[in-house]
């Protein structure tokens, strides 16, 4: 089957189907409605052909419809039709639960994507349950999110985010116990020294997720 996966962040939408090598992607931003989201992937990709697609959404998801309105996109995602404006098969998940299944390697795994927001997942023994830990009070008031996402990394500097990401990654590790962390998203380049424990991810392992979302035939939360 070929599978046409759609990874929304919240600077970009990128795309990348079955039997291509290079993603496409175009901005989004906080006023990318779902309508405007649909068109501008099926005008960027009309020249692919797929049977299914895979989108992850930068939220929480439920039975594969958004729970929440984005954060840091426009409104009207709760309740939209995905299937009906791709005319295909679609399965939405989680972003940062796709970007983790595409780095899974077996056992207890914690995901942290480092991008826009901050994404969380654990996998453990190949089911995947996304976490909304982005949210949740870190320091000073302020959720992990206010200082582990862009927002934190401009207000910090570089020297104190990564302080901060090495001190979030033993918080979570000592409370979950995974076997190993997976740092993602856009900002792990950032990241010189890595954590105990922590491997680098990057955001094209999210395209490898949405593809596994059908090949391995899962359930997602």
């Amino acid at each position: 089957m070929n599978v046409l996966v759609v990874d929304i962040g919240g600077t970009n939408v990128k795309m990348l189907a079955s039997g291509h090598d290079t993603p496409r992607k175009f901005p989004s931003g906080p006023e990318l409605t779902p309508e405007q989201m649909v068109a501008g992937v099926l005008a960027a990709t009309k020249d692919w052909d797929y049977e299914a697609v895979s989108i992850g959404f930068p939220g929480p998801v439920l039975c594969g419809q958004p729970l929440t309105e984005p954060v840091n996109l426009g409104p009207g995602w709760m309740g939209f039709d995905f299937e009906a404006a791709f005319h295909r098969p679609v399965k939405v998940v989680n972003d940062a639960a796709m970007q983790a299944l595409g780095s899974y390697q077996g056992g207890r795994m914690l995901f942290l994507g480092l991008g826009t927001g901050l994404g969380s997942a654990m996998i453990i023994d190949g089911v995947v349950e996304p976490m909304e830990i982005a949210h949740l009070r870190y320091k000073k008031g302020r959720s992990f999110e206010d200082y582990l996402g862009t927002q934190g990394l401009q207000r910090l500097g570089l020297k104190k985010w990564r302080k901060h990401v090495a001190d979030v990654v033993r918080i979570l590790s000592a409370a979950l116990e995974p076997d190993y962390v997976v740092l993602g998203g856009g900002n792990v380049k950032k990241i010189q020294k890595l954590p105990p424990h922590t491997r680098r991810g990057s955001n094209e392992k999210a395209f490898v997720g949405g593809l596994r979302l059908w090949q391995e035939n899962r359930s997602h939360a």
